[in-house]
C-alpha cells in the first residue's frame, strides 16, 4: 500500500496533468473546478486541500511547464562541447519547444495574465535566466564570445528569447514564425560570436530552420 505521502504526491500530480491538459486546450478562464477534479479523478476536497484556487493550480502548472522546458533545453545540450554552439542548441530548443500547445497557451499566452505580470516573470527568471548566464559565462571564458557584463546579457538574450517565443505563440502559422525567429536570434548570436567565430547556421537533418 502506498504511504500517506506517496498518496500525498500522486494526487497533487494528477490534478497538475490534469490542469496541463485542460488549460492548453481551453484555457484557464473556460476550465471549471469540477472539470479538473473530474478529469483528476479525485475529489473537490482534495483539489483544495493542496491548492487555494484555481489560480493557485494554474501556477503550479506553469511551474511543471518551465520545468520541463528546461529539461528539453538540457537534453539538447547532450554531446556539444562548444560553447557557441551549446548557446544556438539550447536557443533552437527553446523555440522548438514554444511550438508545444501546452507551452505556447499555458506559459506564453495565458501566464502574464493570469499570474499577473510580476509573478510570471519572477518564475521564468527563477527556470531561464540562471542557464543563460551560465551558458554565457561558459562561453566567454572560452573565447567564443565577445566579453561583456554576464547579468545584463543575460537579460537581454532572455529577454529577447522570450518577445520571438511571444511572437511564434500568437502567430497564425506558428512554423513560419519558428523559422523566422530561429533566423533572427541565429543574427544575434552571430554578433555575439567572437572575432573569427561567427559561422552560418547549418541547420540539422529534419530542422524546421
Amino acid at each position: 500500500m502506498p504511504t500517506k505521502a506517496e498518496q500525498t504526491e500522486r494526487t497533487r500530480a494528477a490534478l497538475i496533468r490534469a490542469g496541463r491538459t485542460l488549460f492548453a486546450e481551453r484555457g484557464f478562464a473556460a476550465t471549471s473546478t469540477e472539470e479538473l477534479v473530474r478529469t483528476a479523478g479525485v475529489t473537490r476536497g482534495a483539489l483544495y486541500h493542496h491548492f487555494r484556487d484555481k489560480r493557485e493550480l494554474f501556477e503550479a502548472v506553469y511551474e511543471d511547464v518551465e520545468r520541463g522546458l528546461v529539461e528539453e533545453v538540457t537534453r539538447s545540450l547532450e554531446g556539444a562541447s562548444d560553447a557557441l554552439e551549446v548557446l544556438r542548441r539550447g536557443s533552437d530548443a527553446f523555440l522548438d519547444a514554444c511550438l508545444d500547445p501546452a507551452v505556447r497557451r499555458i506559459s506564453l499566452l495565458e501566464g502574464p495574465s493570469v499570474l499577473g505580470w510580476e509573478r510570471w516573470r519572477e518564475i521564468d527568471q527563477t527556470y531561464g535566466l540562471g542557464m543563460v548566464k551560465l551558458a554565457l559565462q561558459a562561453a566567454m571564458d572560452a573565447g567564443a564570445i565577445r566579453p561583456a557584463p554576464v547579468e545584463p546579457l543575460a537579460h537581454v538574450l532572455l529577454g529577447g528569447l522570450m518577445e520571438a517565443a511571444m511572437l511564434l505563440a500568437a502567430s497564425p502559422d506558428p512554423g513560419q514564425a519558428r523559422a523566422d525567429a530561429g533566423r533572427a536570434v541565429a543574427v544575434l548570436l552571430d554578433g555575439l560570436a567572437a572575432p573569427g567565430r561567427a559561422q552560418a547556421r547549418r541547420a540539422r537533418p529534419g530542422s524546421r530552420r
